[in-house]
């Protein structure tokens, strides 16, 4: 074929595409048009998607926490203008480690996020080979072992192993003395393994500075109390790494990286906005930055004894309607660790209730509206109100009694 026929057919093609476009379904361009008429659209609706009363937590598959509106407006009103990522993680960082009584910090996207970043930052330093090495360690001169407690071996320490380091696991003081040795790179602590182990994080910090290692910890899900959110940065940890859709109730794919200043900025080297590392896929939109922001800033002012006591009163609430049922009883307990908030164990005498735990649960979620909680098993539920909505406490509360009515001989 000449030239002049290949350059024809392709000035051809834009003219025959807009006629092949004329004739496509008008569906889209229909709801598009509705869209922009601001016609009111309820998406979970739209797509079929089921919604429920979250009677559970901050449970990442069930979307971790609802944001609140001051949340939401940060993350409308930023959205409406550029700005360079770096200078904006710069900014809110320095106002995050004020509040957190950290050297530095950075947002990113979860907690997950945060250990591998964290984890880069200690292994790379500032040398840009060592960063786009990772996680390729063997002959790159960095450091490969970190030491954890066998009792805090969980799925979440994969964090970690993105970096290609391996876990070292110990369960004494002495193991830890003996683990140590030149390709130990840090000591890395479970936050919700507080109770677990024969090191407590006490220990654990001043063996890390006996062998003078940094010392990490995760606590994703250790909030509340309000006070972990700095109790970790005053005692030295050299970095710590928080959820920030979970109890903050930021945006569910943000979290922070804190702790000491040289690790977090050797961590932002691993980070978007830079491309030749091992968490270029960890973006965090600007938006997600301010929301994660505010939403700090506004839970560490809110009235946290003022919060406990709605909570307790949710609880008393539903263990009442729960109650008036002939064999039923309620205890109500805090989770020592996670999830550390007012929480209710419901549980019947099988005699009386002819129904088992699973039913129960398998009856409020396939209920209208649908309702999850947990536990389950032989006669037993659990029942976590604080992230409720006010009135959905006294929906979950009727339809747990209707449940065992029902189900009373």
């Amino acid at each position: 074929m000449k030239r002049r026929d290949i350059i024809k057919g392709l000035t051809a093609l834009p003219v025959a595409y807009g006629v092949m476009g004329s004739v496509i379904p008008p569906d889209s361009a229909v709801a598009a048009s509705k869209v922009m008429a601001g016609a009111k659209r309820n998406l979970f609706q739209e797509l079929g998607i089921r919604t429920f009363i979250n009677a559970r937590g901050t449970i990442t598959s069930m979307s971790g926490s609802l944001m609140h509106d001051y949340v939401l407006d940060a993350i409308k009103d930023t959205s409406k203008e550029f700005c360079m990522l770096d200078e904006l993680q710069d900014k809110v960082g320095e106002r995050i480690a004020e509040m957190t009584h950290a050297e530095a910090a950075t947002v990113t996207s979860g907690a997950f996020s945060a250990l591998t970043l964290g984890m880069a930052g200690i292994l790379t330093g500032m040398d840009l080979e060592k960063v786009e090495r990772l996680p390729h360690l063997e002959g790159s001169g960095m450091k490969s072992e970190v030491i954890i407690q066998n009792t805090h071996k969980i799925h979440y320490n994969h964090a970690l192993l993105n970096c290609g380091v391996k876990l070292v696991y110990v369960e004494t003081p002495d193991d830890v003395d003996r683990a140590v040795n030149e390709n130990t790179a840090s000591m890395h602590f479970l936050g919700s393994a507080l109770l677990r182990g024969k090191i407590n994080y006490e220990d654990w910090i001043a063996l890390s500075k006996k062998h003078k290692l940094p010392a990490t910890i995760d606590i994703a899900a250790n909030i509340p109390p309000v006070s972990n959110i700095w109790k970790f940065n005053d005692m030295g940890y050299s970095f710590v790494a928080l959820s920030g859709g979970k109890a903050i109730r930021g945006p569910q794919s943000a979290g922070i990286l804190m702790g000491k200043k040289d690790i977090i900025a050797a961590a932002r080297l691993s980070a978007p906005p830079r491309g030749f590392n091992v968490g270029r896929g960890m973006k965090v939109n600007k938006e997600e930055i301010f929301g994660m922001y505010v939403a700090l800033e506004h839970y560490l002012r809110q009235d946290h004894d003022k919060e406990w006591k709605e909570w307790e009163a949710r609880v008393r609430r539903i263990a009442v309607a729960a109650e008036t049922v002939n064999g039923v009883q309620t205890e109500s307990y805090v989770p020592p660790i996670a999830d550390h908030t007012p929480t209710l164990r419901i549980s019947w005498n099988t005699n009386i209730v002819k129904l088992s735990g699973d039913g129960m649960l398998q009856a409020l979620n396939n209920g209208d509206p649908s309702i999850v909680a947990y536990g389950g098993g032989k006669n037993s539920i659990a029942v976590s109100p604080w992230m409720m909505l006010p009135d959905q406490v006294g929906i979950v509360a009727n339809r747990i009694r209707e449940e065992l009515e029902k189900a009373r001989v």
